[in-house]
């Protein structure tokens, strides 16, 4: 059973209205989603992920198809929303204060350590990927990091399929030859290529 498999069996119970279906869609699919905003929007990702979640919730009666067109929809809604708060930012800009997190899940808490070394390694990652140009950085995250097809990506940022699979191999190959990037990872050199078909 593949993972689309399960996305789609959580997609149809949660339409039914099952709320337990629902939590499953977000746990699945909330990290990349955030991933993807990290990049796109910055420090709002956590409010436009949120805003994404509720629109959601709220059109997912209108929804229709398998969980990678379930995985397609939601991250459509969440670049639009993204727009909407650069927009926004750009018109009035904030100065958000921090929160303390409240966790009340009940979930054991993680290693601290284990946790900062791969929150500096995610963070240090989509630092990168949020330094290549704008449509190079989307492809990028949706394509290998949200792992949507190139039909589905060409559908979210409203690009032809080809525009996206040359804007993903660019972006790919941006990310080998940046010096932070050979730097960490000294067997991507600018002499080697990187693997793109089917990007």
């Amino acid at each position: 059973m593949s993972q689309d498999d399960d996305l789609a069996r959580a997609v149809r119970a949660a339409n039914a209205g099952d709320e337990r279906a629902f939590a499953v869609l977000w746990r699945f699919l909330n990290p990349a989603l955030l991933r993807y905003l990290r990049v796109v929007v910055g420090d709002t990702a956590d409010d436009v992920a949120s805003e994404t979640w509720l629109q959601a919730a709220r059109d997912l009666h209108r929804f229709t198809g398998d969980g990678a067109a379930f995985r397609g929809w939601l991250f459509r809604i969440a670049r639009n929303r993204a727009i909407d708060e650069q927009r926004r930012a750009g018109r009035r800009p904030e100065h958000p204060t921090g929160t303390i997190a409240d966790d009340t899940t009940g979930t054991p808490a993680r290693d601290a350590a284990a946790e900062a070394a791969e929150g500096s390694d995610t963070a240090w990652a989509l630092s990168r990927i949020a330094a290549l140009p704008t449509d190079q950085a989307e492809a990028v995250m949706l394509r290998v990091v949200a792992g949507l097809d190139v039909a589905t990506t060409a559908q979210v940022l409203g690009k032809r399929p080809g525009a996206v699979r040359i804007a993903t191999m660019r972006g790919l190959r941006r990310l080998a030859a940046d010096p932070q990037v050979q730097a960490r990872n000294p067997a991507l050199s600018p002499a080697r290529t990187i693997r793109t078909e089917g990007v």
